[in-house]
């Protein structure tokens, strides 16, 4: 299997053109729950029609042939244009053409709420959509919610993991860290045992990997109010958790700032110069396609706490089937996408190629819970993850210009990662840059 690698993991996204977004904001109001249903997916399935799929995710055409043996009329066309900004410009594109484009798009959640509200998503909630919601998970559901309004299908998520090695922490007498204080004392001990290894990395290019953190010590530094109302503040509690630890560990050289998914830091996680890797449940995924010769000295467990005994966790990836407004065939594709993302045996499918369920029904299925992992040595690591995805954090929020706000990150908080400075400053560069640009697109952005 080829590795799914969230976008949004070191890959610096150019920000899509928002020309029509200022346009259209004040519009967006009457496309929230309230919002009168005008169409019905009854009978959609029993017409010939060819559906265009727009998917990263591999191995997916014997799923759809499954559908399309349920379904003898209609004949879905997956099609792979790309991840993260090759995808997005391609789709934006499309959309602003008129033609071109897919019937159904893979988009991760933190990309949703821009093309929600620059109106390029068909809303769910006309075709009741919001009746899947007690089949997905909160954390899931809250991700393709936006201003009252339901924008995608939840397909996949990304409860945060810590993926050690057990080698290492065998050979050093360590177990796996419970709070974050005895992280940082492990990332100590693993410094002095060798110089040039290190606890783990942190990826100056991630706005992603940074929000996660954030986001499971409590924090909410993005949060909009309606569709123009955008409140920022990377000072949070949450955010200060996580500034002050990291600043620390970079100050001390405990961690090393360097980008991931190179190939010296894939030779660094098999080597052992790294005994972590804190992402998202897909994580053991591209592990096991990429460092295969690293099998069975991984094993997973949940991300530290910020408090003894804590349980919190947050989402790090994940990505939803929408519809755009410009689908010919938008009944049937919402039809097509509330199967591949509802079914039991379509979900279960999904998992079989690295997707991490985003339905309950299959987080709680104890054949997914005991499978054992190889690359973890066996361990029914899906037993973690599901316990991780049932702690997620509350109320998080994404921007709906992330994707410009990811895209600076590199500039502003990232330059502090890589001089091993104060990541509060650095965070509040960040702040200051993407709360111009917002203001710049018609958004009223205030700071805390």
């Amino acid at each position: 299997m080829s590795p799914i690698r969230p976008s949004h993991r070191r890959v610096v996204l150019v920000a899509a053109p928002l020309t029509a977004l200022a346009l259209t904001l004040t519009a967006c109001g009457g496309s929230g729950a309230g919002h009168p249903k005008t169409a019905s997916t009854a009978g959609a399935l029993d017409k010939p029609t060819t559906l265009t799929f727009w998917t990263w995710a591999p191995n997916l055409k014997p799923i759809v042939a499954k559908f399309e043996a349920l379904h003898p009329k209609i004949k879905v066309n997956v099609v792979n244009a790309g991840q993260g900004p090759a995808e997005y410009t391609k789709l934006q594109t499309a959309i602003k053409a008129g033609t071109g484009g897919p019937d159904i798009a893979q988009v991760e959640y933190f990309a949703l709420p821009e093309m929600a509200l620059s109106k390029q998503l068909v809303n769910l909630n006309d075709y009741n959509v919001q009746s899947l919601k007690d089949k997905f998970t909160a954390s899931a559901w809250s991700q393709v919610t936006t201003n009252g309004g339901v924008y995608g299908v939840p397909q996949d998520t990304g409860p945060l993991t810590m993926f050690y090695r057990t080698d290492i922490f065998k050979k050093l007498k360590l177990q796996p860290p419970k709070t974050w204080k005895e992280f940082a004392d492990d990332a100590a001990k693993i410094h002095a045992a060798d110089p040039t290894h290190y606890i783990t990395s942190i990826d100056p290019g991630d706005a992603g990997g940074v929000d996660s953190l954030i986001w499971q010590a409590g924090g909410k530094p993005f949060q909009t109010s309606g569709s123009t109302k955008v409140s920022l503040n990377l000072k949070d509690p949450g955010a200060a958790k996580v500034s002050t630890l990291w600043t620390s560990l970079l100050s001390k050289h405990l961690v090393d700032p360097t980008a991931g998914w190179t190939n010296e830091w894939w030779q660094g996680m098999s080597s052992g110069k790294y005994a972590m890797w804190i992402a998202g449940a897909w994580g053991a995924g591209p592990i096991a396609a990429t460092i295969p010769q690293t099998a069975g000295k991984w094993a997973a467990a949940p991300v530290p706490q910020w408090e003894a005994g804590g349980t919190a966790s947050s989402e790090n990836g994940g990505s939803s089937n929408a519809v755009p407004v410009t689908s010919k065939n938008k009944a049937a594709a919402v039809a097509f996408a509330e199967w591949l993302n509802s079914d039991p045996a379509a979900t279960k499918a999904l998992s079989d190629v690295g997707l991490f369920p985003a339905t309950t029904a299959l987080l709680k299925d104890p054949a997914f819970l005991d499978k054992k992992i190889a690359i973890l040595g066996g361990q029914q690591a899906n037993q973690i993850y599901a316990g991780s995805s049932a702690q997620v954090n509350p109320g998080w929020q994404y921007l709906p210009f992330q994707v410009y706000a990811n895209s600076v990150f590199k500039d502003t908080a990232g330059q502090a990662i890589s001089g091993r400075t104060d990541l509060s400053a650095g965070l509040t560069a960040w702040q200051k840059r993407i709360t111009d640009y917002g203001n710049r697109q018609g958004f009223t952005v205030t700071g805390g």
